[in-house]
């Protein structure tokens, strides 16, 4: 049964490798709204830039 104990033990590793993930947010509040904000904004753009893209393709589609 070694190998039942080995595979124990790689799932308690890798259960406190998981919770040590989920405590990764250590921004304060501030913190964490302008880096929310900044991703939104960047997705903001992306998505600007594919409706822009698909009115290009639209376009060209009528012609």
């Amino acid at each position: 049964m070694a190998r039942g104990n080995q595979r124990e033990k790689a799932r308690e590793k890798n259960q406190k490798e998981m919770a040590a993930q989920k405590k990764k947010n250590d921004q304060s509040g501030t913190e964490y709204a302008r880096t929310k904000e900044a991703q939104a904004a960047i997705m903001r753009q992306k998505q600007e830039a594919a409706n822009a893209k698909k009115a290009a393709e639209g376009a060209a589609k009528k012609k």
